[in-house]
């Protein structure tokens, strides 16, 4: 594989880079083959491991260059490493004063978006910073929290932006109307700033009792929060283009350049102390749309030919989607279904019709959050894994280190190797990145690269 373009740090493009939130075309899917079918039982080669800061970040790759972003401290650090040892490039760091109010680490959440010049991050805090990726120097910044009047979030910032034709489209949960704001990716500056009252005043409130409509009221928190955990989703349905975004109220569609809205539709758990983290998952005119708290469940919504309406296809809890996303294949989800470790299941299902193919429990007992021992075995079980497809097969990571090769087929389940990775332990919350056959992995301290490659 030959590179396009070469700069003094390796960014040298590949179609095997994994340079953004769920992988180059968004949907965690790789293109890479290859890769061995098996995981051998002292594990896949070692490549390096390496001690990080505090979060839920994923590294992103662009050619032989790693981003992480992580907190050391009272610092919200942005690191460039080689992505073939691990040793530090740069650092880019500032002042974070976030604490998690359930206890969860202080870190950010957000995961590195890399383009042939350029890294975006988006911090716990909400400061967004653009960088130069062979450098690290500062080219803008906004601190979204205060540019935008942000409320304070259950869990911190956590939606990663994604860039389209020069827009970077962020959900920074402003009030009154700029939930969701595209600005110049060249200079930070807003271009357009939409969502929020003018969108949900006088919706229907979908599932919530007695016909309710939505009278906004900053003062409730139903309203007064409105960003959620899901990144925007762009895809083209019925020869349009939609920006998609799951807001704290439910499913947004916007014309990419404008921001004007093209429909709504309400989604959220009735009870204030819920979240939607579960980025959309669109196939042709179906989007899905999950959340795992108090059996909300799921729902898919066919989009009208005009693209300015969407009709419930199906509801149910086949699917509580926490915060991982399912895979998409050939019509069927992949995906770890439950709020909690103990409510754990390994579920397929076909989008269409959410006729459950198949599922397997995955859940421990008196999970709840709770840290392993020291000296205690981690459980036997994925619990509330995650999944990326590549070489026709299931990446998957436990939230407790357990890494699976799975067969993706409707018929059966079929696992094709499982090895309890040592230097992971509970919660490994952040998906499996593959870039150039080498698997990166993170848990709240460390990042570890293996070799996947298939040796002949």
């Amino acid at each position: 594989m030959f590179p396009l373009v070469f700069t003094a740090l390796g960014l040298a493009i590949h179609a095997a880079d994994w340079p953004e939130f769920m992988g180059p075309t968004r949907d965690q899917v790789s293109t890479e083959t290859g890769l061995i079918d098996t995981l051998p039982a002292q594990g896949p080669p070692l490549v390096f491991e390496k001690k990080v800061g505090k979060g839920y970040s994923a590294p992103s790759v662009r050619g032989d260059t790693m981003v992480i972003h992580h907190r050391v401290e009272m610092q919200e650090i942005v690191e460039a490493c080689d992505a073939r040892t691990g040793l530090t490039y740069w650092k880019y760091a500032y002042k974070s004063d976030y604490r998690d109010p359930f206890g969860y680490n202080n870190g950010p959440r957000c995961t590195p978006l890399l383009t042939a010049d350029r890294c975006y991050t988006f911090g716990a805090e909400g400061v967004l910073a653009c960088l130069d990726i062979t450098t690290g120097k500062e080219i803008w910044r906004r601190d979204t929290q205060g540019d935008f009047a942000v409320p304070e979030a259950f869990f911190g910032v956590g939606s990663t932006p994604v860039l389209e034709d020069g827009l970077l489209f962020v959900q920074v949960g402003g009030q009154p109307n700029s939930c969701v704001v595209a600005l110049d990716a060249n200079t930070g500056k807003t271009v357009w700033e939409n969502v929020g009252e003018k969108t949900w005043n006088g919706q229907p409130m979908n599932g919530w009792p007695g016909e309710r409509t939505v009278h906004w009221s900053i003062n409730d928190p139903a309203y007064s929060m409105m960003a959620s955990y899901c990144s925007p989703v762009l895809a083209t349905i019925h020869g349009k283009r939609h920006l998609l975004v799951c807001t704290r109220q439910g499913l947004v569609s916007l014309e990419p350049k404008t921001g004007k809205v093209n429909f709504s539709y309400w989604f959220r758990a009735q009870q204030d102390q819920s979240v939607n983290a579960m980025t959309p998952v669109v196939q042709d005119d179906l989007i899905l749309i999950s959340s795992a708290y108090y059996h909300l469940g799921s729902t898919v919504l066919r989009v009208d030919p005009s693209g300015t309406a969407v009709t419930p296809l199906w509801k149910g809890l086949q699917l509580e989607m926490h915060w991982t996303r399912p895979v998409l294949l050939n019509g069927f989800l992949y995906a770890f279904s439950g709020r909690n470790e103990p409510d754990a299941f390994f579920r397929c299902v076909e989008m269409s019709s959410g006729r459950v193919a198949w599922e397997r429990r995955e859940g421990w007992p008196n999970g709840s959050h709770a840290k392993i021992p020291e000296g205690v075995a981690p459980p036997d079980v994925y619990g509330r894994g995650s999944a990326i497809l590549a070489d026709g097969k299931l990446i998957v990571l436990g939230e407790a280190g357990l890494l699976g090769l799975v067969k993706p087929s409707p018929d059966k389940l079929e696992e094709l190797a499982r090895w309890q990775v040592p230097q992971m332990h509970y919660p490994c919350w952040t998906a499996p990145v593959l870039a150039n056959k080498r698997l990166y992995l993170r848990d709240e301290d460390r990042v570890v690269c293996y070799d996947l490659a298939k040796k002949p």
